[in-house]
């Protein structure tokens, strides 16, 4: 099984023909994701030309809403490669158009407008999960790709993974390859995020094909200690975590727009201690991370 994302998911692309919507499409359709068709009002009425994940030509069609798209092929999943001048708008139409899954890829979005974003699919009656923005996305690998992360790079397996940073991701993932992953979703770290480390570990933990989980964190804010506090209540499969910026120094964002340390809160050092409490193992680097995942499962 896998967790928000699985084989029989029909995806959209809003923002199919722009660069990066483009070539990510053409990724996901390699990889084997069914994307169905994609939404630029501009251009609607007009087909985008790709391959699909058998080499054979597709045609997919341009729709001018996602209203009109899910109406029309049956589509639960969106990803969003829009501008971050035009993001708010874009995410608020998939809300209101109720898709299950909203994955907001795009980097650079002003906080206020990702938190309306979320305000509105929670009035909505959190109909529509989003995943990001600034993230990479989520895979359920031999299953499904929505977003950006590379799909060869590992195989299907018992391991979930949720993960703050994209290169972490995919790092962890090909560290773990051998084990492979039924779910890997990377979360994104901006201080406003759809889907967070609990989120996503309340559902590895109920996904019966989920043996053990990977958390992989950030320095800034306390969202790892919060998943803690969650661990220790309410997970009983086993975790490891590492906890990326040991070396950052106080005061300083660091990468990401939500990874700014004040004081003792928000360090690393802080956020080790309180997933250790909690009984998870953490790594000092993600190598040493995956090796202690090994041993927990030997």
């Amino acid at each position: 099984m896998s967790i928000f994302l699985n084989q029989d998911s029909k995806i959209i692309v809003q923002g199919i023909t722009g660069g990066e919507g483009t070539k990510h499409t053409a990724r996901m359709l390699a990889s084997g994701a069914d994307v169905v068709g994609g939404v630029n009002a501009r251009k609607a009425g007009t087909t985008v030309s790709h391959q699909d994940a058998d080499g054979n030509d597709v045609e997919l069609p341009v729709f001018g809403g996602v209203s009109e798209a899910m109406e029309k092929t049956g589509a639960d999943v969106s990803v969003m490669f829009v501008p971050p001048a035009f993001a708010k708008d874009a995410g608020l139409e998939a809300v209101d158009a109720g898709i299950g899954l909203l994955v907001i890829i795009t980097e650079g979005i002003p906080v206020q407008d990702s938190a309306a974003i979320w305000a509105h699919a929670c009035e909505k009656g959190n109909a529509t999960r989003i995943i990001g923005p600034n993230c990479p996305g989520i895979i359920s690998p031999g299953e499904s790709l929505a977003g950006i992360i590379p799909a060869n790079i590992t195989k299907k397996g018992k391991l979930g993974l949720v993960s703050k940073s994209g290169t972490l991701t995919y790092q962890m993932m090909y560290e773990l390859r051998d084990l492979g992953f039924s779910t890997a979703i990377g979360i994104g770290g901006d201080p406003v995020i759809g889907t967070t480390h609990i989120d996503a570990l309340a559902a590895f933990q109920e996904d019966p094909d989920t043996e053990a989980i990977v958390m992989i964190g950030e320095i800034g804010g306390d969202a790892e200690e919060r998943a803690a506090d969650f661990i220790k209540e309410n997970v009983t499969k086993p975790v490891v975590g590492y906890v990326a910026g040991f070396t950052a120094p106080e005061g300083k964002t660091m990468g990401h727009a939500g990874a700014i340390v004040s004081g003792s809160s928000g360090t690393a050092q802080a956020k080790k201690e309180a997933l250790e409490a909690a009984g998870v193992k953490v790594g000092k680097t993600p190598s040493e991370t995956a090796e202690l995942m090994r041993e927990l499962l030997s």
